[in-house]
């Protein structure tokens, strides 16, 4: 695996300013982008928001397929690896995820069980994990991932401590989601009353007695109006303006439509990333779906496969930019495109059809429902793909995270 090329907060921001910057700091705009940045340096994601689930199906992955993906949390690689790929890049701009996704890996090839890895990754305050680390992980992670975890942060507590409390309440999302709870509780209301429910009927009751009406209240419609107000989700301020084109004009009700399909378009015992927003952990083994990373089958295959990934702490361009032409079979851009302006997507697909393998396939979620690749990206190269859009729109309900308008799908045209 690679290193991780100085992974610090200022290292981070240099990577993102790049991606993130298309306005003069003078400006409004440009000061926006710039706290984003700012607050994307340190951890966001400590799990994904997009299901793997419908990755795998999307990508129909098996043992050949070389991917490049970008990590994130470091969930969706793991659940690549139950398909066993040949090769998987994972590339992020964000040191705190580049750590994680060394983190995780390092620790399915030391931890002794997958009871072990469970409680590390999957529990909330097991006390143990702190010696798990120090004895098993700690050994074997790369130089620059252990000075990340075992530095201090500003509570002068170690980052690995967290593993010892609920690592999943820390970063950006951790806090974004802490503050929706907050919110609804000064209305009355207590988002985690929804996992009484015994039925998708009792979700949609309590989802439209409960939830729904918060998203009329002035504050939370005054709030949500401000684009800092997303920074939480990940969301930098070109995507707030793509997000909130997949309402009638107001993010309240944007978001009350994806809070929506997550509470109501899924039973909760079969939907993890429910149980992230409102009981905030994990359910315990047995009581509901797992992360496909954590669940017991597939603990000795995501082990076994565990060196077939390396990580970069790049920029994706970079990556694909060193790959050899017709060297990769599958590539996963969450919803980074929404970032980008028009040269940067022409760039970006300019490298991913050169290093397309004949079939490649290639998948992403936007804000908004629409692909945002026609009429942006040039035809000479576009036409070289086709768009599964009845596909799409099948994935796209499935989509149990909820948190995207549209999922998509685009395959290499013979």
């Amino acid at each position: 695996m690679t290193d991780l090329s100085a992974g610090t907060g200022l290292s981070t921001r240099r990577h993102l300013g790049k991606a993130v910057y298309q306005n003069r700091a003078t400006t409004r705009a440009g000061l926006s982008e710039r706290l984003f940045a700012l607050l994307f340096s340190g951890l966001v994601y400590p799990q994904i928001w997009e299901d793997p689930d419908v990755d795998i199906a999307a990508m129909e992955l098996d043992e050949s397929h070389r991917v490049v993906t970008i990590a994130s949390g470091g969930c969706n690689v793991l659940a690549y690896l139950t398909r066993q790929p040949a090769k998987i890049d994972a590339v992020d701009l964000n040191a705190a995820h580049v750590a994680l996704n060394r983190l995780k890996l390092t620790a399915f090839k030391t931890l002794p069980a997958h009871g072990d890895l469970l409680r590390f990754f999957g529990a909330t305050n097991q006390r143990s994990n702190s010696e798990a680390y120090r004895r098993f992980i700690a050994p074997a992670l790369d130089a620059q991932s252990r000075r990340h975890w075992e530095s201090r942060g500003p509570l002068g507590r170690r980052r690995i401590d967290a593993f010892t409390r609920n690592f999943y309440r820390k970063g950006l999302l951790g806090f974004f989601i802490a503050t929706g709870h907050t919110v609804a509780k000064f209305y009355g209301v207590n988002p985690a009353d929804i996992m009484k429910s015994r039925s998708l009927r009792d979700q949609r009751i309590f989802f439209d007695e409960q939830l729904r009406p918060l998203f009329d209240r002035g504050l939370v419609r005054w709030a949500t109006s401000r684009k800092a107000s997303l920074f939480g989700l990940g969301i930098p301020p070109a995507q707030y303006d793509s997000l909130i084109t997949a309402g009638d004009g107001t993010m309240a009700d944007v978001l009350s439509s994806r809070l929506e399909k997550l509470a109501c378009h899924f039973p909760l015992k079969e939907n993890y990333f429910a149980w992230q927003a409102f009981a905030r952990h994990y359910p315990a083994q047995g009581e509901a779906t797992l992360p496909a990373y954590l669940e017991r089958r597939n603990f000795d295959t995501i082990r076994a496969a565990a060196d077939n990934v390396t990580v970069h702490h790049a920029n994706l361009m970079d990556v694909l930019g060193n790959k050899p032409a017709q060297s990769v079979d599958r590539y996963v851009l969450l919803d980074a495109q929404d970032w980008m302006n028009d040269d940067q997507l022409n760039a970006l697909w300019s490298e991913i059809t050169r290093t397309a393998a004949p079939g490649a396939r290639v998948i992403f979620r936007t804000a908004a429902a629409p692909s945002l690749l026609p009429g942006r990206v040039n035809d000479h190269i576009l036409n070289q793909w086709h768009y599964e859009k009845i596909r799409s729109r099948e994935l796209s309900a499935n989509d149990r995270s909820a948190i995207y308008g549209g999922f998509h799908l685009y395959v290499k045209a013979a």
